[in-house]
């Protein structure tokens, strides 16, 4: 099969439907090729990531334990030497050279806040004290910042596009990767922002009234366990939000998120990878022709049917029993405006609109054979480095991952093509294809996080690691869904015939705090390992909102200092890890592994 390449910009027509399973997109920077790699520079460029500065939540708690974004220091790269042995730090500088630079964007969730789909009155099962919380997949259905989202994510792409170069090799980010749920509830006008923010075109980020906001932070139908910016009409008391944990009043808001702007753009290739939210209803049950006629229409349900059973009905949405949807959209409700633009897409669909895109490669890594048969899963790259994108959202539904027996195969077939020799199960050395690749593997969730078994033949994470720790070519996966940033170190075996393992990379998301993203190198240590360097960015609003914000940067500044003060997140993750922010060997790290075959 061949590959998808590109000059300019623009791939040629035959290569695009020439491509099928074995196909994929052909990154044309030279720097994805070693022989093309340069020498790293003296020190790394701190300039735009947290090697320079970082965000932290203030220790001072003001009203309600609210508390405000400060900067604190930077923080350089952690070795990691978990995966090798006899290796210092600073030994091998002068002859290290980069083989390739990336950015990684991950769980942008471009969310249509006012989509009668949205099911906002189950999250309050998820609030601290609440008998169900943890234990039921309500978790997300509701955040106070998410009208803000597509200003988050061009504040990312706006940060990305000026660190341009990876910090440590400086060399040109070939590409970057999303790894799944860029959009929350599989809607079409979702898609496009997430498509035209990447793109740098113009967004509008409102549905329905383009007039008005209908949603539930809105006056209309006041709830007060949900933020109304504008505070609490006439005669009401303030919400829980501001009441009881402090949280700001920003008149005006609900109309300056709506307002459309020109999105800055990536200004380089990017590829986007499959995650729960981009092919599940709410990131948890298969669409269906009841969820578009809501998506679509002019109903917008506003809480349960009394004496309504909330474990029921959990675990019938887990079992896509058809009872939970008509109990989930049978309560109260309240008139808003239908908008066909909200339309649940299909996975076919969700694939094919990648290709109606300004940006490059064409496709965004998705090909012909993707859209014919709905399976989102490729590779893509040049010269010595392979990327494998998986697809791990399970279509039966439910929100963690797993993938089929064909897609294991598929996987298997290509470690096989691109590794020399490799492991066989009874960890014998076997001839494998006639060329070495280093894999880099990406997907939406993490091995962990892949245990849904729901449906028959699924593959789950443990049996994909063990897959992977046969092939010493594979290197790293880098991944999300956690909404944290985390890294892992994958071991074969003692008695394995090859030392090491590979690396897996997980970054927090830009809908939960801290809104990050990270930028992942390559490089050859020329001595017999190469390192994985990590590198978190924050996006470029100011740790200070304005107290009337009005630009894109602005409101984005605004979303994250709500996103820090979420009242679930306060008690659910003040564990001395700043939450979701991880660790400080889940951050900017070094990470040693073997290298599999001489470069």
């Amino acid at each position: 099969m061949e590959e998808q390449e590109y000059c300019d910009g623009g791939v040629s027509r035959r290569s695009v439907l020439g491509a099928g399973v074995a196909g994929g997109v052909a990154l044309g920077a030279g720097a994805v090729d070693p022989a093309a790699a340069g020498v790293l520079p003296a020190k790394p460029r701190a300039r735009g990531t947290t090697l320079a500065q970082t965000l932290v939540k203030s220790k001072k708690k003001g009203k309600g334990g609210y508390r405000k974004i400060v900067v604190g220091p930077g923080e350089p790269h952690l070795v990691r030497r978990e995966l090798v042995r006899g290796t210092k730090k600073g030994e091998r500088r002068g002859a290290r050279r980069g083989l390739l630079a990336m950015g990684q964007l991950t769980d942008m969730h471009l969310l249509d806040a006012q989509s009668p789909a949205r099911t906002e009155f189950l999250d309050r099962f998820d609030d601290p004290g609440s008998p169900y919380a943890v234990v039921l997949p309500f978790q997300g259905a509701y955040r106070p910042q998410e009208m803000l989202t597509a200003h988050v994510a061009d504040a990312t792409i706006r940060a990305l596009r000026k660190v341009r170069r990876g910090p440590v090799t400086g060399l040109p980010l070939a590409f970057t990767v999303t790894t799944g749920d860029n959009v929350d509830n599989t809607q079409y006008n979702e898609l496009r922002w997430q498509i035209d923010l990447l793109d740098g075109q113009p967004v509008r980020p409102d549905s329905g009234d383009l007039g008005k906001y209908e949603g539930v932070a809105d006056q209309t139908a006041y709830d007060t366990a949900y933020w109304h910016p504008d505070g609490p009409p006439p005669g009401q008391p303030d919400d829980t939000r501001i009441a009881q944990f402090g949280f700001p009043k920003v008149p005006g808001l609900l109309d300056t998120c709506r307002q459309p702007f020109k999105a800055k753009g990536l200004g380089m290739p990017w590829i986007s990878v499959f995650g729960n939210h981009d092919g599940l209803a709410q990131g948890t049950v298969p669409s269906s022709p009841a969820i578009a006629a809501i998506a679509t229409g002019d109903r917008k349900i506003t809480n349960l049917p009394p004496g309504a059973d909330v474990g029921e009905l959990a675990g019938q949405l887990v079992n896509n029993d058809p009872k939970g949807l008509q109990t989930l959209f049978g309560g109260p409700s309240r008139q808003v405006s239908a908008d066909p633009n909200r339309r649940p897409l299909s996975r076919s669909e969700v694939i094919a609109e990648y290709f109606k895109s300004t940006g490059a490669p064409q496709g965004h890594g998705y090909t012909a054979w993707n859209v014919a048969t709905g399976n989102a899963y490729y590779t893509f790259g040049k010269g010595k480095v392979r990327g494998i994108a998986l697809d791990t959202v399970n279509p039966n539904g439910g929100s963690e991952g797993s993938i089929d027996q064909a897609q294991l195969a598929w996987l298997t077939a290509q470690l096989i093509k691109g590794s020399r020799r490799y492991l066989d199960e009874s960890g014998k050395w076997v001839k494998g294809g006639s060329k070495d690749k280093l894999f880099v593997l990406f997907s939406h969730h993490t091995i962990d996080s892949m245990d849904n078994n729901t449906g028959p033949g699924r593959v789950l994470g443990p049996q994909v690691r063990d897959l992977l720790l046969r092939f010493p070519n594979v290197i790293l996966w880098v991944n999300g869904h956690t909404h944290r940033n985390s890294v892992l170190a994958h071991k074969r075996k003692k008695s394995a015939k090859a030392p090491g393992g590979f690396w897996e990379v997980n970054t927090a998301s830009h809908v939960d705090w801290p809104q990050q993203a990270r930028t992942v190198e390559l490089v050859d240590n020329r001595d017999g390992t190469l390192s994985v360097f990590g590198t978190i960015v924050d996006h470029v609003a100011p740790p200070a909102p304005a107290t009337k914000p009005t630009s894109p940067i602005e409101l984005a500044s605004l979303s994250r200092e709500l996103a820090a003060n979420d009242w679930q997140e306060r008690t659910r993750m003040e564990d001395g890890k700043d939450g979701r922010r991880g660790a400080v060997e889940d951050r900017n790290v070094e990470l040693l592994v073997p290298t599999p075959f001489k470069l």
